[in-house]
């Protein structure tokens, strides 16, 4: 079996990702009882729309787009002077988020993305989806004004440990994709990296499982354990209505956690309170109510199974921050900022070990041509 049912992006809010990335496959394999790897490394991409978390392409920048504050102030040459707009996504973004944090944002909370520096023509030709994003969700003409946007969570280097192959330590059980982590992206994807993981190694993982599968005889799924996945259904559709919160609050509330405690900075107290409410709507989660008592297509029941993806999956992410005291590619610490070779240079795993409770561990990290040098603008 392989797991291809891509990221985690809806345990934050908001995020480029789409309703369907609620961490399905990185829960199922993590309750099987295969490790997770550096889930700790969330990548936010600089430009998305503040409403939504809709994604303005990175694209406009390379065309020559600027960031601006409410002072007017071409910010980022403060913090990469020789790359200006065109570092990292984690540089731009935690350069975004200290203009806002420290009051030089707009009111609701943003920066302005500037593409009326690239001709009209042009923007039209090569940008013409955010064109469309920006008249249509932001009621703005991109090519005679600037556009407000704010760092968004769009993607998770961590997730399943593979190997090369895309096997799992679990027998048969492969992940490909974002679900996986093979870890080609260390703690910071570079744009379109994302492809090493759907096409170079989704191919590896196939080949690897067919070849696999001809060597195992089919196996037929147990009519006890129809029975038990039967009951567990009937039980959520069962679930009494006593007046409680709703699994739609419920997973705002998350969301809205991981965005303010797990986002572009982090520290002790915002990650130990992020730990404490997790936990608290992990308690909560089982009990919450749904309105569709139906048996087909039950969209109230697939939310309240996804919640339960979406609340494993976020529980491993705070433990992994807090584990990594250091800053280094997507995760910063505010309480550790510098990098700390000597104490974490290696990848953090966590696993079940079927008690339901995170355990950390490490593995080691493979060098190959280059050794880590210092990151500078």
């Amino acid at each position: 079996m392989i797991l291809a049912s891509g990221g985690a992006g809806q345990v934050f809010q908001p995020t480029t990702n789409a309703l369907i990335c609620t961490g399905d496959g990185i829960a199922q394999a993590y309750r099987l009882g295969a490790p997770l790897m550096d889930m700790e490394m969330i990548q936010y991409h600089p430009t998305t729309l503040a409403e939504n978390g809709f994604l303005i392409t990175e694209g406009a920048r390379g065309e020559g787009a600027h960031l601006y504050n409410a002072l007017g102030e071409r910010f980022m040459e403060k913090y990469a002077p020789n790359r200006l707009e065109l570092a990292s996504r984690d540089v731009v973004s935690r350069a975004e988020q200290t203009e806002i944090n420290e009051g030089r944002g707009f009111p609701d909370g943003t920066i302005a993305l500037d593409i009326t520096r690239v001709p009209r023509k042009r923007v039209l030709e090569a940008l013409r989806e955010i064109v469309n994003i920006g008249r249509d969700f932001a009621g703005v003409d991109i090519t005679r004004e600037p556009i407000h946007i704010r760092p968004g969570m769009h993607y998770i280097m961590g997730g399943v440990r593979t190997n090369s192959h895309g096997e799992t330590p679990i027998s048969g059980l492969y992940a490909a994709g974002e679900v996986a982590c093979v870890s080609v992206h260390g703690g910071n994807r570079l744009g379109a990296n994302s492809l090493l993981d759907t096409l170079i190694f989704g191919r590896r993982s196939g080949e690897h499982a067919a070849h696999r599968a001809r060597a195992v005889p089919p196996r037929k799924t147990p009519a006890s354990r129809v029975r038990d996945v039967e009951a567990e259904l009937a039980a959520i559709v069962a679930r009494p209505d006593t007046g409680g919160r709703r699994i739609s609050q419920i997973k705002a509330e998350l969301g809205q956690t991981m965005n303010r405690h797990v986002a572009v900075y982090r520290d002790a107290e915002g990650l130990a309170t992020a730990l404490e409410i997790v936990r608290r709507l992990k308690e909560e989660a089982p009990t919450a109510a749904i309105d569709d008592k139906g048996t087909v297509f039950n969209q109230d029941v697939l939310a309240a199974i996804e919640l339960g993806y979406m609340l494993d999956v976020a529980e491993a992410i705070v433990v992994g921050a807090r584990e990594r005291t250091e800053s280094r590619g997507a995760q910063f610490r505010t309480d550790f900022p510098e990098r700390n070779d000597a104490q974490w240079l290696h990848h953090i795993t966590i696993s079940r070990n079927g008690d339901g409770i995170p355990h950390t561990g490490i593995a080691p990290v493979t060098f190959t041509q280059w050794e880590p040098q210092e990151r500078t603008y």
